[in-house]
């Protein structure tokens, strides 16, 4: 399976990519907004493509071109305002998702957020970023792709541990990023979570264990 990690450069993004480079099964394709983000990817033996989520629907479709899967794991990050937020995370997935349809690529995995569908658990400063995930993943269900949401919670950067949790509802709690990757790539060709919504953190079962029980 290709697979376009939409959002590459990024940390849950890079680790994924690494993942897939090591994989006998998938092959990764990178992509990528800035010319100097590629050398990184190219001492890992990955091919890139230049485009931004702020393109057209129709250049996100010419960089998905030849893939069988997406895995958007891209965010307008921290330091940005609503309006990147919006740009990116929602506009961004959506225009990735009709894309998809577009191209007739029908495996899309998205990087979600704890509590997207639980308004009372948005606070304040970070409402724009819920607000832009939880419509984001209603277009994603309601296209005709096979989708499978990943909705983890607290990023961290320890080291992954191979163990989660996963159901539909959790509470809040930590994840590490390289967890967060090992669970998209069990993912992609995981039938048990095609079409599928549910919530990650850190917990005591193998990821493969816990997917399987979803």
């Amino acid at each position: 399976m290709k697979v376009l990690i939409v959002g590459a450069n990024g940390q849950i993004g890079r680790h994924l990519v690494q993942l897939l480079a090591q994989s006998q099964e998938h092959t990764p394709k990178a992509m990528i907004r800035l010319e100097e983000q590629i050398s990184y990817f190219n001492s890992l033996g990955v091919e890139t493509v230049l485009t931004s989520l702020e393109d057209s629907v129709d250049e996100i479709a010419d960089a998905m071109e030849g893939c069988d899967a997406v895995v958007f794991t891209a965010g307008s990050g921290g330091a940005t305002g609503a309006d990147k937020t919006l740009l990116i995370d929602l506009d961004g997935a959506a225009k990735t998702i009709k894309a998809a349809e577009q191209t007739g690529t029908e495996r899309f995995l998205m990087v979600s957020a704890i509590h997207a569908d639980r308004r009372e658990m948005w606070g304040e400063d970070i409402a724009p970023y819920y607000v832009a995930k939880h419509h984001a993943d209603n277009i994603l269900r309601a296209s005709g792709l096979v989708y499978t949401i990943v909705r983890p919670g607290l990023l961290t950067n320890d080291p992954g541990t191979g163990r989660i949790r996963a159901t539909e509802n959790l509470d809040s709690g930590p994840i590490p990023r390289e967890d967060v990757a090992q669970v998209l790539l069990h993912c992609l060709d995981n039938e048990h979570v095609f079409n599928k919504t549910f919530e990650i953190i850190s917990g005591d079962d193998e990821i493969e264990e816990a997917l399987d029980r979803l």
